[in-house]
């Protein structure tokens, strides 16, 4: 069984379903176009792994959240969530997992602890995660019986990440976990998330943060206007990452215009730069002779691979 599976979900909004529209999408539905925020998506979310869900502001990351939830019901397309279908069972849904909203909105007029304990409650399950989680982020017993509304943006977002998985769910679904984390608290977040995913926790972590993705998720999807554009392994995605080289070299210049993989080479004095796809190794084999000075080969990052892939997108 998968953690999460989507089979065509589709959501138009402005657009009668065949479920019962809402009043206000028929009155927009009268006066103007439906407006697509998701279009067939198919992902599949592997039990206890951390999968990652890239696409900037517009691209239907937090729609897609809404409909797993049961928040929104989908014009077209199903949705599973721990076996379960998102529209007839979503109140036991959210009850097994754990969700942490991107800009949590918290009730300024209780304590943290009375905070926690409340949305504990509501989870129906013993929040047995709770003080090892504090510990980790450094949220104190005096700290928790201060009013919220007196909480500076990071202590907000470790209580709303404290919230999402103190009852120690089967799956968390985390928007924007890290907004407002200074680096150090940064890196004790993923080292929760190290320990959830060693314990067969599943993780589907929606981030604009790709660096942070990179470091955490096992896969990755990127959506673009609504669509899915790609589905990888993150190794796998990062391995196929153009890498830009700088060559520094003494005597004759390598021949590397027709190496495979190899494009973009430029000559100057002394120095030659190009870019990779894949693996470095016919590179390497093509300078082997070469009276290398120095050699500066820049590591794959998502970030690229992300732009390469919506720069296709928009050419097709």
């Amino acid at each position: 069984m998968h953690a999460i599976e989507t089979v065509g979900l589709t959501k138009y909004y402005g657009h009668r379903s065949g479920l019962v529209a809402s009043v206000l999408e028929r009155l927009r539905a009268s006066t103007s176009p439906p407006i697509r925020a998701l279009e067939s998506l198919d992902i599949a979310v592997r039990e206890g792994e951390i999968f990652g869900f890239l696409g900037p502001n517009g691209s239907g990351k937090s729609t897609t959240i809404r409909l797993l939830l049961g928040f929104l019901h989908p014009t077209a397309g199903r949705g599973r969530v721990l076996g379960l279908d998102t529209v007839r069972d979503s109140v036991t849904i959210r009850r097994r997992l754990g969700y942490l909203p991107s800009g949590i909105a918290l009730y300024d007029t209780l304590t943290g602890e009375q905070l926690l304990d409340y949305l504990g409650e509501l989870s129906g399950r013993p929040a047995s995660r709770r003080a090892e989680l504090c510990q980790r982020l450094e949220l104190s017993s005096r700290t928790l019986k201060r009013l919220v509304r007196d909480y500076s943006r990071g202590m907000r977002q470790k209580v709303g990440i404290v919230q999402a998985l103190q009852h120690d769910p089967e799956l968390a679904i985390l928007d924007e976990p890290t907004e407002g984390l200074d680096p150090l608290m940064q890196r004790a977040f993923y080292e929760i998330l190290d320990t959830l995913k060693a314990e067969g926790r599943t993780i589907f972590f929606s981030s604009h943060v790709l660096s942070e993705v990179e470091r955490v998720c096992d896969r990755v999807a990127i959506v673009r206007e609504g669509r899915l554009v790609a589905l990888e392994e993150t190794v796998a995605l990062l391995a196929r990452r153009k890498r830009n080289i700088l060559m520094r070299f003494t005597g004759a210049p390598p021949r590397l215009e027709t190496v495979s993989g190899i494009t973009n080479v430029e000559h100057g004095d002394g120095y030659v730069t190009c870019s990779v796809e894949g693996s470095v190794r016919p590179f390497l084999a093509a300078i082997a002779d070469a009276a290398v000075v120095d050699l500066t080969i820049e590591p794959a990052r998502l970030e690229e691979a992300f732009l390469e892939f919506y720069d296709a997108a928009e050419t097709t």
